[in-house]
């Protein structure tokens, strides 16, 4: 079932209501595996905070960050597929209609679960062959500003979704390759609407007016950005997924569309980059054993580096499992402010092992040899004695082992963006799978794929998740530098939560939010397995967050005797923004109950 009907309502548009036609190389149709897209219509979303009411479904569920990109999803569990082709269609549908936030010109970490084993898909960006440790250091060797090295061809990581999609759907896809790619070219050559948050987020936009094709493309000729409800179509996108579905992944790291991704990043105008043709050819997926860490009477896996979100949520959520218990975390249904003192201090100490030990595995040894050294219960009681009733304002790392520690503690830098998929099919596959180009609208380059048609995808800014200095300023190495080949440290977090005992799924979650992902996921992992709310609860609660100095607090979500109580623990509140996009399925006896942010425009499906 679903609470938004009208999504189930369908519309002939000419050519729009296809059968795809699915050609390989050879030019032959295998008609016995047609699949028949048809354009759902598309309801008027607002932007900001819209309450949702969650969804129960009985047999499958697909959660993602734009309604469009959800049907997609959904008509592809109901066609047989399975929850790797439902995501490979969400994919690609959210290039289309939300890039600023993730595409084929991204990466992506994908948790998989296939009714008996976990695995990791790594599809992160890489560092062109070409780099140093400098790239982001001006001719003084100061770092440059976040916004003149992120809109930048230095910024551009070689892409990994399309390879890591491809391997994940050899290993668990059910419909041919092809046919998960209809909905978003049918969509980029019929049109779809833009919607109020693509349109809010064009509107507050500089950067991306500089690239010539994205001015032509997402602006009139005034300057200003396409209304909300136009009809956008992007021929230059279709093209280019017309030759991946067809050819599959080679067709963008090879040839044509290659060359002309290597060549935006060559000649921009003001800070190129190094990225060759060699570097899109050799880019390789990852296939990784997920960290799983037992929490209550659950077994929580997630991703291991080049993520931090499993170690740090984990070092969050055993850090107060070792603080005294908070006899009303929840006041008048919002998280009260003992709550949120632990909570935030709990983040601070994480995040301070988090600045000194976590980069890529290739590149850094973890402590002790082992990245569960981080979250061994004696280190984590040690943790947990240093927070007092007033808060500490900035932690230092911990020592999780007797070893010497050869890096120095990355200095804090913005980290922005990314898109969420969580998906449950009919057959019991799980999945949950956090998609990025990094700051909203990536490296603002928009790429045609050699095409010369409008439109195209964009590319990301992934390579300033790195750090831009690469060593302190006593010359000590720092473990997230750039170096040629590594893979930037992310915050992302897909998260799958099983029974500790029997092993049963329970739930899927992640959420986009840069650093502050990893807060988001942490309490919703809490709100909904320690308190007891359902999904859709938990992702509506307000946040609160500290990257390891001040405590961030949900604008207009708190009210002021929180925020002084706080501050009468000596905490430097600020109250922001916190535009998380949560998307969660948890099971329930009856089937799923699921919940999407009211921040973003997500929806669920299912039956």
């Amino acid at each position: 079932m679903t609470v938004f009907p009208s999504m189930h309502s369908r519309r002939l548009l000419g050519a729009s209501v296809l059968t795809l036609l699915l050609i390989t190389a050879s030019g032959q149709l295998f008609a016995d595996t047609a699949f028949r897209y048809q354009i759902p219509v598309q309801p008027e979303a607002a932007s900001g905070y819209q309450e949702k009411p969650g969804w129960a479904t009985s047999s499958f569920s697909v959660a993602a960050a734009n309604p469009l990109a959800t049907d997609a999803g959904y008509q592809i569990l109901k066609a047989g597929g399975s929850a790797i082709d439902a995501a490979i269609a969400v994919q690609m549908v959210l290039t289309l209609v939300e890039p600023q936030s993730s595409g084929i010109g991204g990466g992506a970490f994908l948790m998989h679960f296939d009714g008996s084993k976990v695995l990791a898909y790594d599809g992160r960006e890489t560092a062109p062959a070409g780099v140093t440790e400098s790239l982001f250091l001006d001719q003084d060797g100061a770092p440059l500003s976040f916004m003149d090295a992120a809109a930048s061809g230095l910024s551009v990581g070689v892409p990994g979704v399309l390879r890591m999609l491809e391997e994940a759907h050899s290993a668990h896809g059910q419909l041919p390759w092809e046919v998960l790619f209809a909905p978003a070219i049918i969509l980029a050559e019929e049109g779809f609407a833009v919607s109020p948050r693509l349109h809010t987020l064009l509107a507050g936009e500089t950067a991306l007016k500089a690239n010539a094709a994205a001015a032509d493309f997402y602006y009139d000729t005034d300057g200003e950005p396409l209304p909300v409800g136009h009809q956008l179509k992007n021929p230059a996108l279709a093209a280019v997924l017309k030759q991946i579905a067809e050819k599959g992944s080679k067709a963008f790291y090879t040839g044509g569309v290659a060359l002309d991704l290597v060549q935006q990043v060559q000649q921009h105008p003001v800070y190129p980059g190094s990225m060759t043709e060699q570097d899109m050819a050799a880019y390789e997926p990852v296939v990784r054993e997920p960290l799983c860490t037992d929490w209550k009477a659950y077994r929580v896996c997630g991703f291991p580096p080049p993520s931090s979100g499993h170690l740090t949520i984990m070092q969050m959520l055993g850090v107060l499992e070792h603080t005294p218990a908070v006899e009303a975390p929840l006041q008048d249904g919002l998280p009260s402010e003992a709550w949120l003192h632990q909570f935030t201090e709990a983040a601070r100490l994480s995040f301070a092992d988090r600045a000194l030990y976590i980069a890529d595995p290739d590149f850094v040894s973890p402590p002790g040899g082992n990245w569960a050294s981080m979250l061994a219960p004696d280190y984590l009681r040690e943790r947990a004695g240093l927070i007092s009733a007033t808060s500490m304002g900035r932690a230092t790392a911990g020592v999780p082992g007797p070893w010497q520690v050869s890096y120095a503690s990355m200095p804090e830098q913005e980290e922005y963006g990314t898109s969420h998929i969580s998906i449950v099919d009919a057959e019991g596959n799980a999945l949950a799978m956090t998609t990025t180009i990094e700051s909203a609208f990536g490296a603002r380059i928009l790429a045609n794929g050699g095409t010369d048609l409008p439109g195209g995808y964009l590319l990301n800014n992934e390579l300033t998740d790195f750090s831009f200095q690469p060593a302190d300023a006593d010359g000590v190495p720092i473990a997230n530098r750039v170096e040629p080949g590594k893979r930037p440290r992310s915050s992302m977090s897909p998260t799958l939560v099983f029974e500790r005992e029997g092993g049963e799924l329970v739930a899927s979650l992640g959420s986009p939010g840069g650093a502050a992902i990893i807060h988001y996921t942490a309490r919703t992992l809490i709100a909904m397995l320690d308190w007891g709310l359902n999904a859709q609860e938990a992702i509506s609660l307000p946040h609160a967050l500290s990257f390891n100095g001040p405590t961030f607090l949900e604008a207009d979500r708190f009210p002021e005797s929180t925020i002084e109580a706080l501050r009468a623990r000596e905490h430097e509140v600020t109250e922001r923004d916190l535009t998380s996009g949560l998307q969660a399925i948890q099971k329930t006896a009856d089937g799923f109950f699921s919940g999407a942010d009211p921040r973003r425009e997500g929806v669920v499906m299912g039956d």
